[in-house]
């Protein structure tokens, strides 16, 4: 019956109708009764073939309503009628979206059949939790990851950023933590995604196993920019709904810097002066609305613990968006190229990442292990230039040689398959019984 009442509430009392008055690139402008509507409202558009393109209102210019579409513009021509909805977008997620591939606008594309329909709706633009109301971060947070559970633990409720370039294996880590963190469910966007890898992530990196507790949300990078944002309005909606629900959610979403572009088309589409490498101002006031929206729920209810992918250009981990995200989260993975390259995966560089809850979280009986193995790792990282040059000669400084002669076996440690799962205390045991063999 609440399903059915909110049906019934969706439906537009009145019909307000416009007509296309101009199409500039994906800009189409709307003359119609502008008092009647607002920024964020929906819109469908009868193109001349007799289909219809659903879209969205971004703006206002000389009395006329700016919209963007959700699709390709071909058969839109002038005075196609358009008409306004009353709503700005809502879905009506259930327990059956688990184990489900869903598009932006929250319909299967798995090929498995339609979804239940939930009871209540769900705006995907809700407003964060005021930070009042909100819980503290819990403990801490066993993502099965040797490198992330010993070196950058994680709280449950913590937001985390994993900063990596093209190709060096950020789809495999976010397989790894779906199928090994400690959380009832996993809310994975892939926004911006290439096509062929879609299927790849769903069938041989999460598999079956992992997509049982867990929904993938889907915004190819073809795809209109207004697509590819709802595509993480969605993720982060859909992580709120299990939340509520009184269980724990990791939400994933590759990549926010996709999401960041998808903002750009739209901001400079309305007009909005460019500034950081071209990303209009609006750019780094959604970041922080988005992100906002994970991390600890309501005190005594879920949580959803947030990992996001910012996908650096040209390895620069100072651009614009990564420089934003950092300020944004509680701490950052820091993935590179140069560890990949020597075969270590996951390339987690443990010295430049970084947890801001991690020090209240870690026993204090293994802060002294913890803090010794970052020092030689930290020496060796220093003299690693010379070393391979054959420059630095042995006995020269003890620090030094302790850190050659231990760095094999904590390259190892680092080093996990993706089939493998450690937990926080078979991590440190296994830490301990490293540096105890070295003599430290």
């Amino acid at each position: 019956m609440k399903s059915l009442t909110a049906a019934i509430e969706a439906i537009d009392e009145i019909e307000v109708v416009g007509r296309v008055k101009t199409v500039q690139g994906l800009l189409i402008e709307v003359v119609g009764p502008v008092r009647e509507l607002r920024v964020g409202g929906r819109v469908t558009i009868e193109t001349a073939a007799g289909a219809e393109l659903p879209g969205e209102i971004i703006g206002f210019r000389d009395g006329h309503a700016l919209c963007l579409p959700f699709g390709p513009v071909a058969g839109v021509r002038l005075g196609c009628r358009v008409v306004f909805k009353s709503h700005d977008g809502a879905v009506f997620p259930s327990d059956s979206w688990l184990g489900r591939v869903v598009d932006a606008n929250g319909d299967p594309i798995d090929g498995k059949g339609p979804i239940a329909r939930g009871a209540a709706p769900y705006p995907l633009r809700q407003s964060p939790l005021a930070a009042h109301d909100r819980a503290r971060v819990g403990g801490p947070l066993d993502m099965g990851v040797r490198a992330l559970n010993t070196f950058t633990t994680i709280c449950e409720g913590q937001r985390l950023g994993i900063f990596a370039g093209s190709g060096v294996g950020k789809s495999v880590l976010m397989s790894m933590l779906a199928l090994n963190a400690a959380v009832d469910v996993a809310v994975i966007g892939l926004i911006g995604e290439r096509g062929r890898e879609v299927q790849e992530f769903v069938t041989d990196y999460l598999g079956e196993t992992g997509l049982e507790n867990a929904v993938v949300v889907v915004a190819t990078s073809d795809e209109a920019a207004l697509m590819r944002r709802q595509a993480a309005y969605l993720t982060l909606t859909l992580a709120e709904y299990f939340r509520d629900q009184g269980l724990r959610v990791l939400c994933m979403m590759d990549s926010l810097t996709r999401f960041a572009m998808a903002q750009r088309e739209i901001g400079l589409a309305t007009g909005e002066p460019p500034t950081a490498k071209g990303y209009p101002p609006t750019v780094f006031t959604e970041l922080p609305r988005l992100l906002e929206r994970a991390g600890p729920g309501l005190v005594n209810s879920g949580s959803v613990t947030g990992l996001f992918t910012v996908l650096v250009e040209g390895d620069d981990h100072n651009e614009p968006i990564a420089d934003a995200v950092r300020g944004i989260l509680d701490g950052h993975i820091v993935m590179e190229r140069a560890i990949a390259e020597r075969g270590r995966y996951p390339a987690v560089n443990v010295l430049r990442s970084i947890s801001r809850t991690m020090p209240g979280c870690v026993p204090v009986s293994f802060r002294p292990t913890l803090s010794k193995a970052r020092e030689l790792m930290s020496v060796y990282s220093d003299m690693e230039e010379l070393i391979r040059l054959g420059a630095y000669r042995k006995g020269s400084d003890p620090t030094v040689d302790r850190a050659l002669a231990i760095n094999p076996a904590l390259e190892a440690f680092l080093s996990q398959q993706r089939e493998e799962r450690t937990s926080i205390a078979d991590g440190y045991t296994m830490l301990e019984a490293i540096m105890d063999k070295a003599g430290e």
